[in-house]
């Protein structure tokens, strides 16, 4: 049982998700705590850890079929607080891979496209990202620019993304756009019995191919947060891509929205993996660390700060484990996600940085982790949904009051 166990929640685990704990919790242990900050310094995401990723099966591991994992929702919430008591932003790459780029094919996509694309992602052979977000629309996807028109039998791509995860080394990135109802019916893909006029715009997903003229993505650099991971802004200028490279099914935001929600998942329990290492930090260095001729874990002040902190742990990992267990029974609703989302990585941040005050200034060094915690956890709380969009999203719930604008 893990120090900060202190419900046994571990028991409540079966044999099958205690194994990937495990497996992940030692690939971790293995490959990214005596590197990690190093990497973090250097403003460096280690690409060499990739391969390794797909060869654990953490690429699309709640996906069934296409060469994917097939795991369960609990199996694949694990693994990620596995990962990100190693770092957030390595967290991040198996998010943008799987929960992201995968199930935006997986959900959306022909079965010609998830034969095409799934198989060689869950391998590591190829790397998607996700590109929604843009430089003026961030919370507000519906505000997006960026278009899609079909000219002479091809879609002709225009506009400018931003925050993209990954997009300078991968090999396709889906593209969410804007099309008119017309373009969509003369490519066959608008789907029966929706009456909206042809002059109608309707979001859409695209597999853009990254080596495709008039697609160029530049990495967003001097970043204070993530910084052992990869986020790019995209510009697409032209971008002239085959017809049948638009996602055909489920038009409208609920084809993006179906992949944040995997991505907003994935977080409410991986950003309880850095609060989780950020206590276990300053444990081990509070029962080292000597002050007034005993160590600091025999003060009062810091049990309290360990006991506050460890009791919230465990609170958000209870919540996290019964949201596990609603999407694996299919129960799970949107307002499930948001509370999870936003509560557990409040607590995460709060967790960080109040460890970071028992190490004192060794704290604010890469030597120690709950700081690096801390300022990458500003990133998980923006993306994939700030506060203030949960907030809302679980006041609707209360209330039946949409207060979003």
């Amino acid at each position: 049982m893990s120090t900060t166990d202190l419900f046994n929640i571990a028991s409540m685990f079966t044999e099958q998700e205690l194994q990937v704990r495990d497996t992940v919790a030692e690939f971790v242990d293995r490959r990214v705590r005596p590197n990690i900050a190093r990497w973090y310094d250097d403003a460096h995401l280690p690409t060499e850890l990739i391969p390794e990723m797909a060869e654990l099966g953490l690429f699309g591991m709640h996906i069934e079929g296409y060469g994917c994992g097939g795991r369960s929702a609990v199996e694949y919430g694990i693994a990620m607080h596995e990962m990100e008591a190693g770092d957030s932003g390595l967290r991040t790459v198996i998010s943008v891979q799987g929960s992201l780029a995968m199930t935006a094919i997986a959900k959306n996509g022909s079965e010609e496209q998830k034969q095409t694309w799934l198989p060689k992602i869950a391998a590591g052979e190829v790397i998607g990202a996700f590109g929604l977000t843009e430089p003026t629309a961030g919370s507000d996807p519906s505000a997006m620019t960026t278009h899609a028109k079909l000219v002479d039998g091809q879609w002709v791509l225009n506009g400018a993304k931003r925050w993209i995860g990954l997009a300078t080394i991968a090999n396709i990135t889906i593209i969410w756009a804007k099309v008119s109802v017309a373009d969509a019916k003369a490519a066959g893909v608008h789907p029966d019995g929706d009456t909206r006029p042809d002059d109608a715009m309707v979001v859409r997903g695209f597999i853009v191919p990254t080596d495709t003229p008039g697609f160029s993505a530049e990495a967003i650099e001097q970043k204070l947060s993530m910084r052992a991971s990869l986020q790019c802004d995209i510009s697409l200028e032209n971008v002239e891509l085959p017809v049948d490279t638009i996602l055909p099914h489920n038009p409208g935001l609920r084809g993006p929205f179906a992949c944040l929600n995997e991505a907003r998942y994935g977080i409410a329990w991986g950003a309880l993996g850095a609060a989780r290492d950020s206590i276990e930090s300053a444990l081990d260095y509070a029962s080292t660390r000597m002050q007034f001729g005993k160590p600091l874990t025999a003060y009062q002040l810091t049990q309290k700060k360990l006991a506050d902190m460890t009791i919230a742990l465990n609170k958000g990992q209870l919540m996290a484990l019964q949201l596990g267990r609603a999407n694996d029974a299919g129960t799970m609703d949107l307002h499930h996600i948001s509370m999870a989302k936003l509560d557990n990585v409040r607590v995460s941040i709060e967790i960080a940085r109040e460890c970071r005050t028992i190490l004192g200034g060794n704290g604010i060094t890469a030597e120690y982790s709950p700081l690096r915690h801390a300022n990458n956890l500003e990133s998980v709380r923006t993306y994939e949904g700030t506060d203030e969009v949960h907030t809302l999203i679980v006041g609707q719930k209360l209330t039946g009051e949409a207060a979003f604008s």
